[in-house]
């Protein structure tokens, strides 16, 4: 049961979990998990538990306009390339999967640091 100060407590079991089972994106972090590729982080989940993935300008637009969602904040940062995923999507893995498999295609499109 989420308590007060973490409303969605659950929502960081969901992310695990789901990324765990995810067949070639691996789970990194101790503390703070996400997801990277080529030094870049693609999705993580923030210290009040809402899990952001990272997208392109059109997919991130035209998720915020479907979702009804808004861009990630993080330790007081608007994390703008990261959108909030809704619990439609956390509740359900192969929509979570899709989503972070966007994620992963648009930063592997940049440059590797």
């Amino acid at each position: 049961m989420p308590d007060a100060a973490h409303p969605h407590a659950e929502h960081r079991e969901l992310y695990v979990g789901h990324v765990e089972a995810h067949p070639s994106i691996p789970l990194k972090g101790k503390a703070n998990k996400y997801t990277s590729h080529n030094g870049h982080m693609f999705s993580c989940i923030n210290k009040d538990s809402d899990v952001g993935v990272r997208l392109g300008k059109d997919e991130r637009e035209a998720f915020l306009a479907e979702h009804g969602t808004e861009l990630l904040v993080s330790y007081n940062t608007v994390m703008k390339e990261y959108v909030v995923v809704p619990e439609s999507i956390l509740n359900d893995r192969a929509a979570f999967h899709a989503l972070l498999d966007q994620g992963f295609a648009y930063v592997d499109g940049l440059k590797p640091k």
